[in-house]
């Protein structure tokens, strides 16, 4: 993602929440601090951040009260990118090798505990008991996705309403917490912090189903990783759902999505068979509908920079291949 285009307004002030992150990061333990600046360095879009900040230029912005905020949902972020890693057995994110596949799971496991317990200290120190207890319901709920997501893997009766508390738990309540945490530091009314929330929800809703159907249909070497990811570890998401409910081939589908243990030829015909089933398509049209319920939230809000990039965003986001 070009994140200068929609990030511009924000350009200078994210470029101070890298350094500060840098410089939060900096630890004597080698092994650790050889982790850590692997992490920075593998970049990331720093969107986390960067919602954050939009969201608080509609309001009072003021950037050293969203500064440490900001920081901290970026380490939460990576911290469960880290985790993810390790329980899906991730080699490579973002075209480059995992921290498991250069330092191994307990390395991995560590070091994402380390960056959860730096973003505790970076919300000790906002001094907001509201917005404290706003993160760490959050990322209850974040872990409690992750419980869903591991108790159903390779259960091919999965349904639409199980599909959906699992991502919004897993992606949109993070997202939507930027922006409504961005909106609060900055002195935002309770009816323009829940549009804000709104919109990030939707936003993140949108963000999941797309991730979910560039596992099955993006260019590997686009995307930063293999394909088929998902149907290795039999996760089911929604277009393999639509796929399992409508498609001619689905006994097939289902005999393969439930076994364990796979063979590539089998994942590629997995992946052929919901393909072929319109389950991509339908799928499309789900991030569609989100997409434009993020962005009639924002016209609630007044027409600023900030308000035509996150609609921008949002356009990007429903129509990204990687």
């Amino acid at each position: 993602m070009k994140q200068q285009k929609f990030f511009k307004e924000i350009a200078s002030d994210l470029k101070k929440v890298e350094k500060e992150l840098d410089r939060f990061l900096k630890v004597n333990d080698p092994i650790l601090s050889q982790t850590c600046i692997y992490l920075l360095q593998a970049g990331g879009k720093r969107m986390r951040p960067g919602f954050a900040l939009l969201s608080a230029k509609f309001f009072n912005y003021q950037f050293e009260k969203i500064l440490p905020v900001a920081m901290a949902l970026e380490l939460i972020h990576m911290a469960t990118l880290v985790h993810d890693d390790v329980v899906d057995a991730s080699l490579t994110r973002r075209g480059r090798p995992t921290l498991a596949a250069g330092w191994g799971n307990t390395v991995s496991i560590s070091t994402g505990n380390y960056l959860f317990a730096k973003a505790l200290e970076l919300i000790v120190k906002i001094d907001n008991t509201e917005i404290s207890s706003i993160l760490a319901k959050v990322c209850i709920e974040m872990c409690q996705g992750e419980i869903q997501q591991i108790k159903f893997s390779f259960d091919v009766e999965q349904n639409y309403k199980q599909y959906f508390y699992r991502i919004q738990r897993k992606t949109a309540l993070l997202i939507g917490l930027c922006c409504k945490l961005g909106a609060m530091v900055s002195n935002a009314n309770k009816r323009q912090i829940w549009t804000m929330y709104r919109y990030g929800h939707c936003l993140g809703i949108a963000f999941q189903i797309v991730d979910d159907i560039l596992d099955i249909s993006a260019n590997p070497k686009v995307l930063g990783k293999p394909v088929g990811g998902d149907i290795r570890q039999g996760i089911i998401t929604l277009p393999i759902i639509y796929s399992l409910k409508d498609s001619p081939g689905s006994e097939r589908l289902k005999e393969l999505i439930g076994k364990e243990s796979k063979s590539e030829k089998e994942i590629e015909e997995a992946i052929e068979l919901v393909k072929q089933s319109g389950g991509i398509e339908k799928s499309r049209r789900i991030v569609d509908l989100y997409i434009d319920k993020a962005v009639r939230c924002l016209f609630e809000l007044p027409d600023i920079l900030s308000r035509e990039a996150l609609v921008e965003l949002a356009q990007f986001v429903g129509k990204r291949s990687y």
